[in-house]
């Protein structure tokens, strides 16, 4: 099993900067492949960002691209997304995920087999 707890969340100004982080416990691997989705009233959960287990490949939503970072410290085991110049679209509940198995890239939520309990994003305009 592996447990993934997210923190970071928080209430933003339009223009506005967060970090969220997500520390992972439990039977960890550095080989995990890794996601962020996100979840609006109303609409269905969306794929954000992912990383590869090396944290050499990143890959990202169009709707995210340019402002958006994700990245991995694997010796502290803890995921991060940088987000730089919020809108309030980007309002949601942040989810991080881990992917034991599935092919690169990965961006279908079904293929991820494990989830933290999210974050909530605010943004003002």
């Amino acid at each position: 099993q592996v447990q993934l707890v997210e923190s970071g969340g928080g209430l933003v100004q339009a223009g506005g900067s967060l970090r969220l982080s997500c520390s992972a416990s439990g039977r960890t691997g550095s080989n995990y492949n890794m996601g962020w989705f996100r979840q609006a009233p109303g609409k269905e959960r969306e794929f954000v960002a992912a990383i590869s287990g090396s944290g050499i490949r990143t890959y990202y939503a169009d709707s995210v691209k340019g402002r958006f970072t994700i990245s991995r410290d694997n010796a502290k085991k803890v995921l991060y997304l940088q987000m730089n110049s919020l809108k309030p679209e980007d309002t949601a509940v942040y989810y991080c995920a881990a992917d034991i198995g599935s092919s690169w890239p990965e961006s279908r939520s079904y293929k991820y087999d494990y989830w933290g309990q999210g974050t909530q994003v605010t943004v003002s305009s």
